[in-house]
């Protein structure tokens, strides 16, 4: 029984994520994830 409770939490958990990322990229949010990212990038050397 545990173990059956156990593997539906895991699955439920596994589908939010999933559902969370599909969202994220229908949203485009994935874009301003990178130019967030090669900004910090470019003030850790020194470059922005």
């Amino acid at each position: 029984m545990k173990n059956r409770r156990t593997a539906a939490v895991r699955y439920a958990v596994l589908a939010a994520g999933a559902a969370f990322v599909l969202i994220g990229m229908l949203r485009s949010e994935f874009e301003e994830v990178l130019q967030k990212a090669v900004k910090i990038c470019l003030e850790c050397i020194g470059i922005g």
